[in-house]
């Protein structure tokens, strides 16, 4: 019996990714590719609706994709590939785009506070089509599942639609998908504002662990993470943010239940405590860091991976679309 297919992916909008891409992500995919037919891409194409350095962008999509496989994302076992290796994902946004309505575009949580943020003038076409970009990533794969955050539901859901829609008018052609949304406890705080997301776009790179950070500087920000004046380690997220966000990376990394951590550290206070963080966020990134930066001195044969997998990825994308266009008239070349 075959395997139900599960698609998701990143940006590469950073240097390094960071916990909460490991924990909220990374983890996960790691877990699933062993149940699933998992496709797994580095999306350089959403990424230009942001203002990019060509070689930049070049460097930071091998490094996302160094770090997929340093965590574990196999290759051999799943599909793990660049987006623009695929000519199908922007081919099959256009078409969708001619089945979504404006103004359903224009409700998008995301395109509305980003294009609020940033002015009208400033706000890129690419920005506003974004989600039908997300939707034909995800029906090119007969995608039954897709992971993904509560921050990205709203985006699923248009998938749906759109996919019913084109079923409605043309036939039965896409697999409508389902969201498996993270768990609450996948969410990551900002170690030095533990009320904000972590984010690549923090005020201050202290309050941020990244996959690529040296092991000594990612202790000293554990080390130094906002806590409180109560000195007692218990998770209470509403008057204890700082230290309900050390117990979840804690749990999260370790596999342990949080009452369980906070027995342990019952008290010890939070020296004791973000020094046991420290040593578990260190033994857990170090083999990735290495192996991530093993894969990028060798960025040609990295490349070579990548390309082989896209092949896999481009096979099952041309059936897809070839069978969209036939469906819509479109005429072929023979």
């Amino acid at each position: 019996m075959s395997k139900a297919r599960l698609y998701s992916g990143m940006q590469p909008s950073a240097d390094s990714l960071q916990i909460g891409n490991y924990i909220g992500a990374l983890m996960q995919w790691r877990d699933l590719q062993e149940s699933y037919d998992a496709y797994f891409s580095v999306v350089d194409l959403h990424a230009l609706t942001q203002p990019n350095d060509p070689s930049e962008l070049r460097e930071k999509t091998r490094r996302t994709a160094a770090q997929y496989i340093a965590a574990g994302i196999e290759p051999a076992k799943s599909t793990l590939y660049v987006q623009s290796h695929v000519p199908a994902h922007a081919e099959l946004a256009w078409i969708l785009g001619t089945l979504t309505g404006f103004g359903e575009a224009g409700r998008m949580t995301q395109f509305k506070d980003k294009s609020s943020r940033y002015g009208q003038d400033a706000t890129s076409v690419g920005l506003f089509t974004y989600p039908v970009l997300m939707a034909a990533d995800i029906l090119l794969y007969q995608t039954a599942v897709v992971p993904v955050g509560d921050d990205q539901k709203q985006h699923i859901e248009l998938t749906r639609d759109i996919a019913e829609r084109f079923n409605a008018r043309y036939g039965e052609t896409f697999r409508v998908p389902m969201p498996m949304i993270q768990q609450e406890s996948a969410r990551i705080y900002d170690l030095q504002n533990p009320v904000a997301k972590m984010s690549k776009s923090a005020e201050t790179d202290a309050g941020v662990l990244w996959l690529l950070d040296e092991p000594s500087k990612s202790a000293k920000k554990v080390m130094r993470a906002v806590t409180d004046s109560e000195g007692s380690v218990r998770y209470d997220r509403e008057n204890k943010p700082g230290v309900s966000n050390l117990l979840v990376i804690y749990a999260a990394l370790t596999g342990r239940q949080i009452p369980s951590i906070e027995d342990e550290y019952a008290g010890r206070g939070y020296g004791d405590f973000k020094k046991g963080l420290a040593d578990v966020v260190v033994s857990e990134f170090e083999p990735v860091r290495n192996r991530a930066l093993e894969l990028l001195d060798d960025p040609a044969e990295l490349d070579r991976v990548l390309a082989a997998n896209a092949g896999r990825a481009e096979t099952v994308a041309m059936e897809t679309l070839g069978t969209v266009y036939d469906r819509m008239g479109l005429l072929r070349r023979r």
